[in-house]
């Protein structure tokens, strides 16, 4: 919702004395509480907290006397009024925000210490005032803080890394973040767009239903949805790259081996889709929008609670999207259904339940992409609007989650939580185009079509369980976390591929308009049925050694199974490690070691399954936050190994097939530089740099991710009598990238793809407190650009200059 700006409160500028102001404050009728100025938290500084959850006045009362910060409030204005308490490193002004929110108060800071105010709906025209903090809606819960109503392009505390609620700065790992508030200034509506404005992540385009993303020179097939881990395969995708943003409250991206929490996987990165939560109080809006090439979105989300008490809450949120494109003849639906329930059923129990739907249905869809080459071995320049698609093809991919999580607060600070997770990833892929062979430039001819058909879905079943809290060792105050998971997933799919009888041949390859008849499709050509079963128990330990200087420790022992592929590893352990230190309230240098593995089926000439790939990921940097943690910054150098690479021998196994070796495999070092967050209260900044190299015995691999890329977003609300006026813009530069691609005599040459710079702009207005309008430009200078996609030697324009209006009313 709009945040609205606030009048300055009528405080006197001259100081008072702490005590004198809790006298007079007292004299009114008003609780005074925490006035030990001597041993206030210092400013813009962090300190440990564990307020447990109950009554709000004996919260605020208890945070205020930890904090040593004076606050007054009339308690009986808080008679039965709830908080979840807090627990973690907290800053005065987030501990206050966190413990306050769906409470209908605020706080205002006086030059003698803060004050309890209502949120008002409209506060006037009037730019804020230092003197008085700006109204954010934060919460925090073991997944992070909330992003949604802060306006923020910079995260909170978060949890992806090691279940460990921590702020970005106490992490010793990279993350990038991408909030609420920067997905709806840039538009950011699809999980390709949210990618595309991650500081570190490339991507490579394999058709128009098929994207890959890249960090530190590997693949990303980890996500997690509220950190549940869930497994992506690229070659049969199921709905995880057309994730529409309309459900999410925020994407993290946690760089490097993530092994501790995901278990098996790649040591690129990991995803993580933070979805909504409902609020205490009732809100929502309806927002409409059209773009180029008959673009056109609706989107409903309402939410708030559902008794009086405000003990059950629930939220919706319904989106369609019909969505045409510049490529002929193709388009996709898309429709997303959402709705999630929070009931207290206790003043520390939490039971959240529910449930997510997406449909994806392109019509028109390409299948691969354009045959880098011709049959002269030139460069295959097609326009950017050329479909390969036969007119019948499409790609359909569907998800069906449902999910339920109980948290309880336990005594001394303590959490447990359990997290249920059943996810259907579904694929009906009927697939014709024309991407086989090298056209030739005089008479079209040389090129016939793939034709396939796939039928598939992976179901998937998660738990996780743990407890957190805090614990005393030699008269300092510790964190751990002990917990386990089980995953349990199963992959059916029907391939049909051999049609005896049909024409494969396309006559003219510059002129096909999709006009191919559709095949008879009969039995299948193969089946897969398999199941997969993963469980682990993890731990991780954050000791505070000195207030400037936090250990962080874990480790995952885990088995993974999956007999179809004669895969079977037990007792697998994965460790974790890390340290901070505090060079003063802003600055921290840290250091970790990561790691991660993944079964591999993979057999050398003696028949023996080699062993699981290990990823490694040592990481150094220096990080810092600034404006009370609303600026962040962080430059890391990393050093990222996985080890037990499978290299052909060129020999076979027992069975006949290919036997491998295992090697020390890919090796990659580069540097990540990145600031997000507010540089004034009127201007949100996110921008990064990051160099990364993957070699392979002194050999560059990887080179589809490019050496070198920028990316630098930003927006600024400007003032006076341009107010509710909001400019922004950014650019993205990648460096060149390159791959093998086949010539028509079956020899390979190497394939540049040019280093280019992509340049957006977005500008919105507020009408008034409900309506606001916004228009998007994307590649404002309609640069024409490719990818990649060295499987099948054929590349993919890039999308060109675009734009979309959007309508928004909240309420």
């Amino acid at each position: 919702m709009h945040s609205p700006q606030l009048r300055a409160l009528p405080f006197s500028r001259k100081p008072l004395p702490a005590l004198a102001l809790a006298v007079h404050l007292a004299c009114a009728g008003l609780i005074v509480a925490g006035i030990q100025p001597a041993q206030a938290q210092q400013a813009g500084s962090t300190a440990s907290y564990t307020i447990p959850a109950g009554s709000l006045a004996e919260a605020l009362s208890l945070f205020a006397q930890q904090s040593g910060t004076p606050l007054s409030f009339e308690a009986d204005r808080l008679q039965g009024l709830q908080t979840r308490g807090l627990q973690g490193n907290y800053s005065v002004e987030r501990g206050y925000y966190v413990l306050l929110q769906g409470s209908g108060f605020r706080i205002g800071k006086t030059p003698a210490g803060y004050v309890l105010l209502p949120a008002a709906s409209n506060a006037g025209d009037a730019a804020p005032d230092d003197s008085v903090l700006p109204q954010v809606t934060v919460m925090a819960n073991q997944l992070g803080e909330i992003s949604e109503g802060t306006g923020s392009y910079t995260a909170g505390a978060i949890a992806t890394a090691t279940r460990l609620v921590l702020t970005p700065r106490e992490t010793p790992q990279s993350v990038s973040v991408i909030t609420r508030q920067k997905m709806d200034d840039f538009n950011l509506t699809s999980i390709d767009s949210v990618m595309a404005h991650t500081p570190g992540i490339s991507i490579v385009t394999w058709d128009s239903e098929r994207t890959e993303y890249y960090s530190r020179g590997f693949a990303i097939q980890n996500f997690q949805y509220d950190g549940i881990p869930m497994q992506r395969d690229s070659a049969y995708s199921a709905g995880n790259t057309l994730s529409d943003m309309a459900i999410y409250d925020r994407v993290e991206v946690l760089k490097g081996a993530t092994g501790l929490l995901t278990g098996s996987g790649d040591p690129g990165a990991t995803i993580n889709l933070v979805r909504k939560k409902p609020t205490r109080q009732f809100q929502g809006h309806v927002a409409v929008g059209a773009g180029s090439w008959d673009n056109y979105r609706t989107e409903v989300d309402v939410g708030g609670a559902v008794n009086e008490s405000g003990s059950l809450r629930a939220r919706a949120v319904a989106t369609y999207q019909d969505r045409h494109s510049h490529l002929d003849r193709y388009q996709r639906d898309t429709t997303v259904f959402y709705g999630i329930l929070e009931a207290d059923l206790g003043p520390r129990t939490l039971l959240t339940l529910g449930a997510d739907y997406q449909n994806n249905k392109p019509r028109g869809s390409t299948w691969g992409g354009i045959p880098i080459h011709d049959s002269n071995g030139n460069f295959n320049d097609m326009p950017r609007s050329f479909n390969n698609g036969a007119n019948w093809s499409h790609w359909e991919q569907y998800t069906r989650t449902a999910f339920a999580t109980l948290e309880h607060q336990l005594e001394n600070g303590w959490v447990a939580k359990m997290q249920l997770n059943h996810q259907i990833n579904g694929y009906d892929a009927n697939l014709g185009a024309a991407a086989a062979g090298y056209p030739n430039p005089a008479n079209g001819t040389g090129t016939e079509l793939w034709v396939g058909q796939y039928i598939g879905r992976t179901t998937s079943d998660a738990a996780d369980v743990y407890v957190s809290g805090p614990f005393s060792l030699v008269g300092r105050e510790h964190e751990l976390v002990i917990g386990g998971s089980f995953a349990k997933r199963r992959w059916k799919n029907d391939g049909y591929w051999n049609l005896p009888g049909y024409d494969f041949t396309v006559p003219d390859y510059y002129q096909w308009q999709g006009n191919a008849p559709e095949p008879a499709w009969g039995a299948p050509d193969y089946s897969n049925n398999e199941t997969t079963r993963e469980h682990g128990l993890y731990t991780t330990a954050r000791w505070n050694l000195r207030d400037d200087l936090k250990l962080i420790t874990g480790g995952r022992w885990s088995s993974y199974r999956n007999r179809d592929q004669e895969l079977d590893e037990s007792g697998v352990f994965v460790p974790y490690l890390g340290v901070v230190y505090d060079l003063d309230q802003n600055y921290s240098v840290y250091a970790s070691y990561t790691g991660i593995f993944k079964p591999q089926s993979a057999q050398d000439e003696q028949g023996r399954t080699l062993d699981p790939l290990e990823g490694k990921n040592r990481e150094i940097g220096l990080k810092a936050a600034f404006l009370d943690g609303r600026l962040n910054a962080s430059a890391a150098y990393f050093d990222l190994v996985q080890d037990n690479f499978a290299l052909a021998t060129g020999g076979v196994t027992p069975r006949g097939t290919p036997a491998f070796r295992a090697a020390q495999g890919v090796k990659t070092r580069g540097y990540e530089l990145e600031i997000s967050g507010q540089l004034s209260p009127a201007w949100q900044v996110q921008a990064g740099y990051t160099h990364s190299v993957s070699r392979q015995q002194g050999e560059r691999v990887t080179t589809l991710n490019p050496a070198n890329q920028f990316s630098f977003f930003t927006s600024y609300k400007l003032q006076g009598q341009w107010q509710g006026l909001t400019l922004g813009g950014g650019a993205r530069w990648q460096d060149k990238s390159w791959s093998m691609a086949y010539l028509p005599d079956n020899s390979s040459v190497k394939h540049v793809t040019p280093s280019y710079w992509l340049l957006d702009a977005m500008a919105s207005y507020q009408f008034s407190d409900n309506l606001s309008g916004s228009v998007n430009v994307n590649n404002l200078l309609d640069k024409k650009y490719h990818t990649v996609f060295d499987w099948y030697s054929t590349y993919t324009w890039g999308e060109p200059r675009s734009v979309m209006l959007n309508l928004k009313y909240t309420f």
